[in-house]
């Protein structure tokens, strides 16, 4: 595989994560309702720290070295995006 279909296919993954988040964030609500996308941006970022919490916890899966890092930081992150999880809905 060349060097530059490889970059453009990091570049889409990458991109691909970004649209995917932004639609389950709910995308289409502001416009709908003509209100602010700030509620949009925050839930792509409690996804993106979620996700980084899964990925951290695969690493720990696979890792014999740092396990015990990996795995402590990937619950904290799970955890920190279930607390801003029940902050947005007011639960907390």
């Amino acid at each position: 595989m060349s060097k530059t279909s490889s970059r453009f296919l990091t570049g889409f993954k990458y991109v691909y994560l970004v649209v995917f988040f932004a639609l389950l964030a709910g995308f289409f609500h502001p416009l709908i309702t003509n209100t602010s996308f700030d509620s949009v941006v925050v839930g792509v970022l409690v996804l993106f720290v979620g996700l980084a919490g899964g990925v951290l916890l695969y690493k720990s899966a696979t890792s014999e070295k740092r396990r015990e890092i990996f795995l402590g930081g990937g619950f904290a992150l799970m955890a920190i995006s279930l607390y801003y999880i029940f902050q947005l809905t007011g639960r907390f």
